[in-house]
């Protein structure tokens, strides 16, 4: 009898980038982002809409999933997640009723293969001052550009954010938001950053 294949989170990740791709059409990928006190595996960006996803292969067990879906439901839209075979059975018993469900396993062919077994429906606990916090200052500085609103140099990141949310409707800010993440260059954030230090640090010293 032939031994069932163990899939692991490496295993997973390149075929689910490539398979969320065809499903959702328009994505950015981000990964490994800090979300509150837990870490999201895959922020999924579309035009209208921010995935959490949490992977869970057959290695992996439920220990620490209690506190990582409070912690997606603080900050995404829609949340997922994705399971080796193992856990297909019971996972629906571990995740609120608005995470989509979507299981993994190995094809004939040796290719790892996707299955939706339940989409994803709007979560109810989201909060706006949270989900804003995915984005940097930089970020953070367009987005009051590009609503005619003051810099706000001399004010914290955390009332730029508030501000965001206050001044800016609701539908033309996430949209915004969602434009700014699609355009995220990481190889020029690092200097952006430098520069909005810098500048900063000479107003203190005036």
């Amino acid at each position: 009898m032939e031994e069932l294949r163990i899939l692991h989170d490496k295993d997973i990740r390149e075929p689910l980038f490539e398979f969320l791709e065809d499903t959702f059409g328009k994505v950015r990928i981000l990964e490994e982002k800090r979300t509150g006190s837990a870490r999201a595996d895959v922020v999924m960006i579309t035009p209208e809409i921010l995935y959490g996803i949490e992977i869970k292969s057959d290695a992996d067990t439920y220990a620490r999933l209690e506190k990582q879906v409070k912690n997606y439901d603080w900050y995404y839209d829609r949340n997922i997640v994705v399971v080796g075979t193992s856990h297909a059975a019971h996972i629906e018993e571990h995740v609120p009723d608005w995470w989509g469900i979507i299981t993994t396993e190995l094809d004939e062919s040796g290719n790892v293969d996707f299955y939706i077994l339940r989409k994803a429906g709007l979560n109810p606990k989201v909060k706006s001052k949270r989900k804003i916090t995915i984005l940097w200052r930089t970020e953070l500085n367009r987005l009051l550009a590009k609503n005619d609103l003051p810099k706000y140099k001399e004010k914290s990141k955390l009332f730029v954010q508030n501000k965001l949310l206050e001044k800016v409707p609701e539908d033309i800010l996430w949209s915004q938001v969602y434009e700014e993440l699609f355009e995220r260059d990481y190889n020029t954030i690092a200097q952006e950053i430098e520069e909005y230090r810098n500048s900063k640090t000479k107003k203190e010293r005036k």
